[in-house]
């Protein structure tokens, strides 16, 4: 029978079993016992950034139950519904539910959003599931690793930053002791919430960036990594403020300093999560991978400019895909960016947006950035992949060499295409694939497409510091 929850905007009509209404009394009384005195169930907007209502542990029953409204549609991407129209409810998912590592006080779940008892159509998770599904009707999920790269720094004065660590400075090296030393009262905080969450952090270490770092930690189904991916983001936030500094997940905040990448480390399994289908010991490619893994690299190489405009969605993110550009004291290290520059695959190349790394039975995207909403990009990749296998797509041979040293000219004669330099070419590679609006709809994603287009529009009309330098007195 299906359980009426009445609000005072609109009622939301889901079926609810027994069982579901035991395990919601059993998880309030968890709750209130740990101490738990608000819980809040997020959804997201266009850039991931959390959004809910604060619920005290007393309503948690409501809460699970979809009772909290809201005006989706203000924000950019979230629908065409006017002031005068119903409001979305969040409905929690229980199995992302957890304590708040920071404040035992909080407990977090993501959600759906729902209009009149269905999905609603701009919810970028329930995108994400509703390709998930389709997966599964063809016999198939994914699983998902993401490493996130990102800045923690401290305020300098009224405009200016600089690195968490005073001694963060000149030449950077990835990796570097002494640098990740400096860091571990952050660090070894953030590992410890990370583990206590379940998530099994395999490494953490300085990145190439000044204070910048990255974390390693298990793979999981798609939709629970995302909304892991969404915690960390929130969490490394809230951690960083306790130590009076501040994280940032703009993806190339300093032109001599590296990007920050999110990469997207995918896995096809059967749907019943049992068998990973990625690796063939009879590869006569001799690499390993299975002919199902390189179709699914074929529909992701094909899709690669409209992957690209979710993956790295503000115009900052281009900034990063060059081959040279990071100034180190002369030598001292390569100014290689090891970033990826061109749409290509490789056994375990760097410099491309695919690799098939050694030791792992998966396909690495290293294009995708910090600032990404996971739900689309993974939407996205999943769909690419799918099309991919369902075609049978021949990715073609590996590009295996040092791209960072080949003369373009001579990769384009072999039709290696470059990434999209510019939010434009991606938001417009976007906007030509019918695979985007498959995925994202209609609506979503005409809206997505105009909201960057403006976005770029707004920018492309700035005038820079860099413009002002070179072109006030040029004649």
């Amino acid at each position: 029978m299906a359980k009426v929850v009445e609000t005072s905007k609109s009622p939301i009509h889901i079926d609810f079993d027994p069982a579901f209404e035991e395990r919601v009394e059993s998880e309030k009384r968890r709750l209130i016992e740990a101490g738990v005195q608000y819980c809040f169930a997020t959804w997201v907007d266009i850039t991931g950034r959390s959004k809910a209502k604060f619920v005290p542990i007393e309503r948690f029953d409501r809460l699970a139950h979809g009772s909290e409204m809201y005006t989706a549609q203000a924000f950019e991407v979230m629908g065409p519904l006017g002031p005068q129209d119903d409001d979305q409810a969040a409905l929690p998912d229980l199995d992302s539910l957890v304590i708040c590592p920071w404040d035992k006080r909080l407990a977090w779940m993501a959600s759906d959003l729902y209009w009149h008892g269905q999905r609603y159509d701009y919810c970028s998770r329930s995108n994400l599931r509703r390709t998930v599904e389709r997966a599964a009707k063809a016999g198939y999920a994914m699983m998902l690793g993401i490493e996130p790269e990102f800045y923690v720094l401290r305020k300098d004065g009224e405009s200016g930053v600089k690195p968490f660590h005073p001694n963060d400075v000149g030449p950077c090296w990835a990796y570097d002791v002494e640098s990740t030393l400096d860091a571990m009262p952050i660090l070894s905080v953030l590992q410890q919430y990370m583990d206590e969450l379940g998530w099994e952090v395999s490494s953490f270490d300085h990145e190439g960036g000044h204070s910048q770092y990255e974390f390693d930690f298990g793979f999981t189904d798609v939709v629970k990594m995302c909304d892991r991916f969404v915690f960390l983001r929130l969490m490394l936030k809230e951690v960083a403020k306790t130590f009076g500094a501040f994280v940032t997940f703009m993806p190339k905040p300093f032109a001599n300093d590296f990007r920050s990448g999110a990469h997207l480390n995918m896995s096809i399994v059967d749907a019943n999560r049992s068998e990973n289908l990625m690796r063939d010991g009879n590869d006569p490619r001799g690499i390993g991978f299975s002919e199902l893994a390189y179709n699914f690299v074929g529909g992701v190489l094909k899709h690669a400019p409209a992957l690209t405009a979710v993956s790295c969605p503000t115009v900052n993110s281009y900034k990063g895909f060059v081959s040279h550009g990071i100034t180190f004291a002369e030598g001292i290290a390569r100014d290689w960016t090891w970033a990826p520059t061109y749409i290509a695959w490789g056994d375990n190349n760097r410099g491309i947006m695919l690799r098939l790394p050694n030791g792992r039975d998966c396909v690495e995207n290293r294009v995708p950035d910090i600032s990404m909403n996971p739900y689309w990009t993974s939407a996205m990749h999943l769909a690419a992949g799918l099309d991919g296998i369902e075609k049978k797509l021949d990715p073609g041979e590996p590009l295996n060499e040092n791209v960072y040293e080949q003369p373009p000219s001579k990769l384009a004669a072999r039709g290696v295409r470059l990434l999209p330099s510019s939010l434009k070419e991606a938001i417009d590679a976007f906007d030509a694939d019918s695979l985007s609006e498959e995925v994202f709809g209609s609506g979503p994603k005409t809206e997505y497409v105009e909201v960057k287009q403006q976005e770029w529009m707004r920018y492309n009309r700035h005038v820079s510091d860099w413009e002002i330098e070179h072109y006030m007195h040029l004649l």
